[in-house]
């Protein structure tokens, strides 16, 4: 069954800016679009960069490697969407970020950081 985590606070992720945070030893990158927070699989899969220490223009985040660009909102790269990272569903709870983890999270469904 899959579960909400807390990954961080609210005040760690300021507007415009990205982070690299860890969920039960996964990689997450949060992005803070316009008072809105966004998580993605923090892995950019052309090489393995770290999404979440990638700079954040609007709502497109460009992987610090290879400049590889996604949408935080869809996980999509603008230039090719058949390539796409792990979107996962984000609530505030008074100063607490909370990402969803899927199901298939815990069952390694996903690379480990």
């Amino acid at each position: 069954m899959g579960r909400f985590v807390t990954v961080a606070k609210v005040a760690d992720v300021a507007p415009g800016a990205a982070r690299s945070v860890e969920a039960e030893g996964f990689g997450i990158a949060l992005f803070n679009v316009e008072g809105r927070i966004f998580a993605l699989d923090n892995t950019c899969p052309h090489a393995g960069g770290p999404l979440g220490e990638g700079q954040l223009q609007g709502g497109v985040v460009r992987c610090p490697w290879h400049g590889w660009r996604f949408s935080v909102v869809t996980g999509e790269r603008p230039e090719n969407p058949a390539f796409k990272v792990g979107c996962y569903q984000v609530e505030v709870e008074g100063d607490e970020v909370r990402v969803w983890l899927p199901p298939d999270f815990a069952e390694g469904g996903l690379s480990p950081a």
